[in-house]
């Protein structure tokens, strides 16, 4: 008698444990999508992907095999993956992951493109993306940059002398155009730090380990 109320509790356990992980993976998650080449992964992405992860349920860093605004990128994305891979382990990020969708895409790799192809894997949930000052300045550069606003959205982070005000503004002249875009300025400031100028730095065998995440 004892030994069937103990199956009988386990069986109880085991239900509400699965129903429970069903209900939470059937919930659509709110999810931020970081693009870049992150070659090398810095403090400056360190700092944004620690507030995305406070304030999104999950992070994806997108690495880009090339970016169709700029110079060919010489590092494969191979090893810029497995450096994005290992830098999330080091420091202990349970919510965010890399990513190579783009990798199952064709050239040019426009972010358009990438935000349908996550929506297509994932129809449930919903995909911010994540862009800097600069991106947003130039943002009528990208294609279909208009789609990429009104039915996914940004969040900006400033950087340097491009100040929160400065992104106001910008965002002001864009909900002028279309007052449905979706545009979150973000207040905290990241490091102004470059990738271009780390990777001379590391061509010049300089010493920035306090510099990488």
């Amino acid at each position: 008698m004892i030994f069937v109320s103990i199956i009988l509790l386990i069986i109880i356990f085991v239900l509400i444990v699965y129903f429970g992980m069903k209900s939470y993976t059937d919930k659509p998650q709110n999810i931020a999508v970081y693009s870049g080449s992150f070659n090398p992964l810095h403090i400056g992405h360190k700092a944004i992907v620690d507030n995305l992860s406070k304030k999104f349920d999950l992070v994806y860093l997108v690495v880009t095999p090339q970016n169709p605004l700029k110079d060919t990128i010489k590092v494969p994305i191979e090893e810029r993956l497995e450096a994005v891979d290992d830098a999330l382990i080091r420091n202990g990020y349970w919510n965010v992951v890399p990513s190579d969708v783009e990798t199952t895409l064709l050239p040019p790799y426009y972010t358009i493109n990438t935000l349908r192809k996550l929506k297509e894997n994932e129809p449930k949930n919903n995909f911010t993306l994540v862009i800097g000052a600069d991106c947003l300045a130039d943002i009528k550069e990208w294609n279909s940059y208009q789609k990429i606003l009104e039915d996914f959205g940004v969040i900006v982070f400033p950087r340097g002398e491009r100040d929160v005000e400065y992104l106001i503004n910008l965002k002001n002249s864009l909900l002028k155009e279309n007052p449905n875009y979706k545009i979150e300025i973000e207040t905290v400031k990241t490091p102004n730090i470059s990738s271009t100028e780390l990777r001379i730095a590391i061509k010049n065998g300089e010493d920035i380990s306090n510099l990488l995440m």
